[in-house]
């Protein structure tokens, strides 16, 4: 089992930035790809980012390349996401999650995710 806590969301305005953050307990984080979601009100969940077990690789939805990056310390055990040039659409709760296989992209991929961390940008 992994456990994963969600830290670092909050109010911004657009053109801000945040850096989430995602630490994990109970199994070493390197056997583990790790990814990042977000669910607005009302809209299913949707792939933000995911990064490879060592780090190595990583992949990005469209709407936020050249505006977030995803990072992992592994040593601490915590997974990362900057986010710069915040919108307002980037408003949504956003969750990570651990697969032990691949850099997927869909949520039924990921074996254990953590309860969340509220961002919203106001405009």
């Amino acid at each position: 089992q992994v456990q994963l806590v969600e830290s670092g969301g909050g109010l911004v305005q657009a053109g801000g930035s945040l850096r989430l953050s995602c630490a994990a307990s109970g199994r070493t984080l390197s056997n583990y790809a790790m990814a990042w979601f977000r669910q607005a009100p009302g809209q299913e969940r949707e792939f933000v980012s995911v990064i490879s077990r060592s780090g190595g690789g990583t992949s990005y939805t469209e709407s936020v390349k050249g505006r977030f990056t995803i990072s992992r310390d592994n040593a601490k055990n915590t997974v990362y996401l900057q986010m710069n040039s915040l919108k307002p659409e980037d408003t949504a709760v956003y969750y990570c999650a651990a697969n032990a296989y691949a850099l997927r992209t869909l949520a039924s991929g990921y074996d254990y995710w953590g309860r969340g961390t509220q961002v919203t940008v106001s405009s």
